[in-house]
């Protein structure tokens, strides 16, 4: 299965969302997207894909948000996504990509899991939270 992920490896969340991929026994193509942007039309549709709107992927707690005025409600979609390509950390994180769909697993990276064949083996997040437990049980 052809798995890719726009990771920061800075995020913990994604980092836990990328361990999440390998637990499941899948080598992903990895996106620093910090460094490779998507472009314009590509970051619409991983939008559109995770069923998203252009506000909830824009990381609205990074200071260059409120710097640049992306709070202004009256912005357009096309003018947040100027700005997200721009200036890619405001890009929320981590968007992962498979077949059987695209996720942004924050704020919780075991949405992953949604996307990702089922996996029983145990796993604990770097926090020491558990998402799969002894018993190959999700926890929620």
């Amino acid at each position: 299965m052809r798995v890719e992920i726009w990771h920061n490896p800075a995020c913990g969340t994604s980092r836990n969302a990328l361990a999440l991929i390998r637990h499941a026994g899948i080598e992903p193509d990895i996106v620093e997207y910090l460094q490779a942007t998507p472009d314009k039309a590509r970051l619409r549709e991983a939008i559109s894909a995770a069923g998203l709107s252009v506000r909830e992927a824009i990381r609205s707690k990074q200071p260059e948000y409120l710097a640049l005025g992306l709070d202004d409600e009256s912005l357009s979609d096309e003018a947040l996504l100027d700005a997200m390509v721009a200036t890619p950390i405001l890009i929320n994180r981590p968007f992962v990509f498979s077949p059987l769909g695209v996720r942004l697993c924050r704020p919780d990276s075991s949405m992953v899991l949604d996307i990702l064949p089922p996996c029983d083996k145990p796993f604990t997040k770097e926090d020491g939270g558990v998402v799969i437990d002894e018993r190959g049980n999700r926890v929620r």
